[in-house]
């Protein structure tokens, strides 16, 4: 079984037991939340929500906040000596599904 999940404007695909790297929650680490069904597969049966699943709900937990490797953004304008060097690193959570349903 499995369902596909929005969580923070985004789709994801997920099962039981699952980790998940999503963007970054409010959430705190070892909080539980829940998030809205969208689809529902279970076997042959599928379920699909307008735009979602009534009383069904995915509960995960928080297990980490994370930051993904860092880029570098350079700018520059040929010929007029302009440069401009920024670096980025994009929080993420990862959270840990525990039921479907």
């Amino acid at each position: 079984m499995y369902a596909i999940v929005n969580i923070s404007g985004k789709q994801y695909k997920v099962e039981v037991n699952d980790t998940v790297t999503v963007d970054r929650l409010s959430a705190e680490v070892g909080e539980e939340v829940s998030f809205p069904v969208l689809m529902l597969v279970d076997g042959a049966k599928v379920k699909v929500g307008t735009p979602e699943v009534k009383n069904v709900v995915c509960k995960a937990k928080v297990v980490s906040h994370v930051q993904d490797k860092k880029i570098t953004v350079f700018k520059y304008k040929a010929k007029k000596n302009e440069r401009k060097k920024q670096g980025h690193r994009q929080p993420y959570t990862k959270i840990a599904v525990l039921s479907i349903g």
